[in-house]
């Protein structure tokens, strides 16, 4: 049995990173002509349904099928829904006549992290249309009890787990399965979306109690161990722009729960004393995550990663990243030492060590 599919809405099918990746990071844009050819797109978990099924057919099925889902639409089409399903604004798409087959997918790989290599066949590809020419596979293998997933619904599973908020296994090798829809660790680099992290590691032979106790005390009156004046700024930048601001504070000072508040910060997972996940409430084009974990060092002692996460919604968010770049490389370096010097410390009031991280410098 083969079968023959066109755009497979998931993370990590190559047309569908091309098209995520032109419409979050391009609110204009001249394009070739063959943005218009229709297409018709199916969600992975269709095709992967398919794949599953087909090989429980008996030997005398052997054909060719073709698979789609139940839209047909073209690749601008797609664009705008793309967009309207993760909350941007409608796209300004101009397709012109002078864009070949090559000079697009040059255009698509200065663009989108997408190799060359794999953005000329799949422009060439979308030069002529895929539409299916019967539904004949329904004989063999009945359409689920649901229907087949609208490319809203496919789009919506593709993103679900970062507008989750589920950042924990998405690029670090998930030890669990999760639905056909989710970014695997297998995935190429350029797959799953735009992430942007900044990650620092540290060892320490502070014993695991001392080491969480330093980071569950993080923010409100403890402060954020590193740079006060530029979380000062942050933080009344936010207010003027309409957000919470550090005015919050934190419940305890010295003991957190999953939900309490923490000055912009939000704790969304907590388990002692290795995880420690903050999701930032601040006003921001995109979703960011601050997120703490301990490990066991296999030479000894413990490793303390601290990892900064960033979701940026269209172009204005990567540039949002982008300029406030070099201001992480003053404030998280020094996060993640003076959490190791508080936990090596023993206490927050031992000598040498301040008793008010807010004001380390």
């Amino acid at each position: 049995i083969e079968y023959r599919a066109a755009v497979i809405i998931g993370s990590g099918s190559a047309s569908f990173e091309m098209l995520r990746y032109l419409t979050e990071r391009l609110p204009a844009m001249i394009a070739p002509r063959w943005v218009r050819m229709k297409t018709q797109p199916i969600a992975i978990r269709d095709v992967l349904r398919y794949l599953v099924l087909g090989a429980e057919l008996p030997p005398e099925v052997s054909r060719i099928f073709d698979i789609g889902g139940p839209g047909v639409m073209s690749f601008q089409d797609m664009m705008q829904r793309y967009a309207a399903v993760a909350g941007l604004p409608k796209r300004i798409i101009l397709p012109i006549n002078l864009l070949s087959p090559r000079l697009s997918s040059h255009w698509v790989n200065i663009v989108t992290p997408v190799p060359k290599a794999i953005a000329k066949p799949l422009v060439r590809s979308l030069r002529h249309p895929s539409v299916c020419r019967d539904h004949d596979i329904a004989q063999f293998i009945p359409d689920p009890p649901d229907g087949l997933l609208t490319f809203e619904d496919a789009v919506a599973r593709a993103l679900t787990r970062i507008q989750d908020a589920q950042v924990a296994t998405r690029w670090s090798g998930a030890s669990t399965p999760g639905r056909s829809s989710d970014p695997l660790p297998s995935d190429p680099e350029w797959a799953g979306g735009s992430l942007h992290t900044d990650v620092r590691e540290l060892r320490t032979q502070a014993s695991p109690e001392a080491l969480w106790a330093a980071i569950d005390r993080i923010g409100g009156v403890h402060g954020w161990y590193s740079a006060r004046l530029l979380w000062q700024i942050r933080g009344n930048i936010d207010r003027l722009i309409g957000g919470v601001g550090l005015r919050r504070g934190r419940r305890n000072p010295d003991t957190l729960m999953v939900g309490d508040a923490v000055d912009f910060w939000r704790v969304e997972e907590r388990i002692p004393p290795k995880l420690l996940r903050l999701r930032a409430e601040m006003k921001m084009p995109g979703r960011a995550w601050l997120e703490f974990t301990v490990r066991e060092d296999p030479a000894g002692g413990l490793v303390l990663c601290q990892r900064a996460v960033y979701w940026p919604k269209s172009l204005i968010g990567h540039l949002y990243w982008w300029s406030i770049a070099p201001f992480h490389a003053i404030v998280f370096p020094p996060m993640a030492r003076h959490i190791i010097e508080q936990a090596e410390a023993g206490s927050p009031t031992t000598p040498g060590i301040s008793a008010n991280p807010k004001s380390i410098a």
